[in-house]
C-alpha cells in the first residue's frame, strides 16, 4: 500500500511539473499608469509562450471615439484587440491598447499617458526598442499620426486607419496639433513623420473621415522622401479596421523594420 502511494504521489508530481511547462495562452492583463497625478489605465495583449528570456516587439494600439472611457474595457472592442482574440494565438508581440477618457483626444496629456503605458510594457514584458509600432483608428489614427509626429525617431514602422490631419466640419478639434499657420500642413506632418515607415489605411466610401487626407498624406511622404504605402479599400465605409487588420501583408511588413534603438 505504502509503495503505491509513493508510485502515485510522484506520478502526480511529475505530471504537475509537466503541467507547468505548458505555454501559457494568449490574454490581455490590465494595468495602469499615473500621469501628473491622473489614473490612466490599460490593456495588454501577452502572446503565448512570452518569456523575459528575450526581447519582444511591442505594438501600441490607439482606439477610437466610441472607445473612450475609464472602465479599461470599451478600448478592446473595435479595431486591433478583437482582431487579436480570434487571430492572436501566434501573434508574436505585446501589444499596448491605452483608454482615453471621455471627451479627450489622443494629444496633450492622454497622449503622454499612452507613451507611459507603452514604456512601462517595455519595462514590464521585455520590449525590444529596436521594434516599436504604432496603428490606430479613426480618432485613434489621428493618435497615430500626433504621436509620430512628436516622436519621429521612436517607431519602427506605423500604420494609421482610417485618420487624418485635419479638423472635420462637426469636430474641428480633432487634428494633428502643433502645425504652425499659413504652411502646408501635409508637407509639414511628413517632413517629421518621414522617419518612420508608414502603411496608410482608408476605405473610399468613407463618410465620417475624408479619404482625401490620407491620399494627400500619402502624397506628401512620397514627395518628402519617406518610405510610405497606401490602401484604399473600394466601396468600404469607415470601418476600414477590419479589412486592414485582416490583410495578411501588414504585420510582416510591420515587423521587418527596425529602429536603432537597445533592446
Amino acid at each position: 500500500m505504502l509503495m503505491k502511494r509513493a508510485v502515485w504521489m510522484a506520478a502526480s508530481l511529475l505530471l504537475g511539473l509537466a503541467g507547468t511547462t505548458h505555454a501559457a495562452d494568449a490574454h490581455f492583463v490590465a494595468s495602469d499608469v499615473t500621469v501628473n497625478g491622473h489614473h490612466y489605465p490599460f490593456q495588454v495583449f501577452v502572446p503565448a509562450d512570452w518569456t523575459p528570456d528575450r526581447a519582444w516587439p511591442v505594438v501600441l494600439f490607439l482606439h477610437g471615439s466610441g472607445e473612450r472611457g475609464s472602465d479599461n474595457q470599451a478600448q478592446l472592442k473595435q479595431g486591433l484587440p478583437p482582431w487579436l482574440e480570434k487571430h492572436g494565438a501566434d501573434f508574436p508581440a505585446v501589444v499596448v491598447a491605452p483608454q482615453a477618457p471621455n471627451d479627450t483626444l489622443w494629444n496633450g496629456e492622454v497622449e503622454r499617458a499612452a507613451m507611459a503605458a507603452l514604456e512601462k510594457s517595455i519595462s514590464t514584458y521585455h520590449g525590444d526598442r529596436s521594434r516599436l509600432y504604432l496603428t490606430g483608428l479613426s480618432m485613434g489614427g489621428y493618435g497615430v499620426w500626433q504621436v509620430a509626429v512628436d516622436h519621429p525617431h521612436v517607431f519602427a514602422a506605423a500604420a494609421p486607419v482610417c485618420g487624418g490631419i485635419l479638423g472635420l466640419d462637426d469636430e474641428p478639434e480633432l487634428k494633428v496639433n502643433g502645425v504652425p499657420a499659413g504652411v502646408d500642413p501635409y508637407a509639414w506632418v511628413a517632413n517629421r513623420v518621414k522617419p518612420t515607415p508608414v502603411w496608410i489605411f482608408h476605405g473610399s466610401l468613407d463618410d465620417q473621415v475624408p479619404p482625401a487626407d490620407s491620399r494627400a498624406m500619402y502624397k506628401a511622404l512620397t514627395k518628402a522622401g519617406g518610405e510610405v504605402r497606401f490602401t484604399e479599400f473600394p466601396g468600404v465605409n469607415h470601418g476600414s479596421w477590419v479589412p486592414t487588420y485582416d490583410s495578411p501583408a501588414l504585420w510582416p511588413w510591420m515587423f521587418s523594420h527596425r529602429t536603432g534603438g537597445a533592446g
